[in-house]
């Protein structure tokens, strides 16, 4: 006899550990709680009686699933203030109304000032910290 998804409620830890075996196949994982576990079977239960997810979503989930989300830096405002030491000097960079100003220039992008300062190609979001691993 199928199991319903309102038979879940009465079903006690071994009965959703067993269920959870049949269902998939492996054990569960440890240290689900119990309305978890039946919240997880109800889903797969409904998925595979009424078709699961469509192939146009399953797609994009899979794609999504190989792509980080890319960090977005703080919004700086005017006024505001970088301060980055590269090989002993600290460059300070000031927020503009139109970008930075570092050294009596104005500049588009952090990733200028950065590129001018460390002479290599460098994401100026990450260089000044506001990013990524020089973020910590």
């Amino acid at each position: 006899m199928p199991v319903e998804i309102a038979d879940l409620e009465a079903m006690d830890r071994c009965d959703l550990l067993l269920l959870w075996q049949q269902l998939f196949d492996c054990p569960a994982p440890a240290m689900l709680s119990q309305p978890f576990l039946r919240r997880f079977i109800a889903f797969e239960l409904q998925s595979r009686r009424h078709g699961g997810l469509s192939r146009k979503v399953t797609a994009k989930l899979d794609k999504g699933a190989d792509q980080k989300p890319r960090p977005t830096p703080p919004a700086l405002k005017p006024g505001g203030r970088l301060l980055r030491e590269w090989n002993g000097v600290t460059h300070v960079v000031d927020v503009i109304e139109d970008g930075f100003a570092w050294n009596g220039h104005a500049y588009r992008s952090l990733s200028a000032i950065a590129r001018e300062i460390t002479g290599a190609h460098w994401s100026g979001p990450r260089f000044f910290g506001l990013i990524g691993k020089a973020a910590r």
